[in-house]
């Protein structure tokens, strides 16, 4: 599969080859899914948590007598049943996290790789970078190309100035490749790879 390259302002800068086994699957819906909720159970602080009864300083006198109310037996008024009682099996701090094999991984960055450019939503450029750190010219630059939500992915590290000038505009992620991940692909309406990056990513998965 062949895709057009292109530099940040709008010039083609001839075309690229990728293998199909990276760009080019069927994607699968529910290793997708899997691998996002693994993602998002991952990176849960898990530090929830609500007092039991044992935890909640209230009296414990008997709030009236056993016998001859007509009303219910009570004794604190730590049961969960009161305001401001403890709360019955209620939240732990714990952790979220589950496993998902390596090769689940990769195969579904695959997948999220092949379900963009299967949408046709994949821009390829020459570089990533600006002349300075301002966020006005690679504003113009990405509304030419008519990136509006994206994802861009560099090299094994993206220039200061760049990253200085997309950190203001909204809806823009820019993740060296090492950090690239199904979620972050998926949550955006375009990816946009550096060559550099395409060709880590083939050797990666390939």
């Amino acid at each position: 599969m062949d895709l057009k390259v292109t530099t940040l302002d709008g010039k083609s800068a001839g075309s690229i080859s990728v293998a199909d086994e990276v760009f080019g699957l069927e994607p699968r819906a529910d290793i997708l899914a899997r691998t996002v909720r693994w993602q998002l159970a991952k990176r849960q602080a898990g530090t929830h948590k609500s007092k039991k009864r044992g935890e909640i300083a209230r009296t414990t006198a008997k709030m009236y007598k056993q016998k001859g109310m007509g009303r219910a037996r009570h004794g604190a008024k730590t049961a969960p049943q009161f305001r401001g009682g403890g709360k019955a099996f209620g939240p732990e701090p714990r952790s979220h996290a589950h496993d998902l094999p390596k090769k689940v991984r990769a195969l579904a960055l695959k997948h999220a790789l092949s379900a963009k450019a299967r949408e046709e939503a994949i821009i390829i450029v020459d570089g990533l970078s600006v002349e300075s750190g301002k966020t006005k010219p690679l504003r113009e630059n990405l509304k030419a190309l008519g990136i509006a939500n994206a994802l861009l992915i560099g090299g094994n590290a993206i220039d200061d100035d760049f990253r200085l000038a997309a950190r203001n505009i909204p809806n823009l992620d820019v993740l060296p490749v090492q950090g690239i991940n199904v979620y972050d692909v998926l949550r955006r309406n375009t990816l946009v790879l550096t060559k550099d990056a395409v060709d880590a990513l083939q050797e990666r998965l390939k």
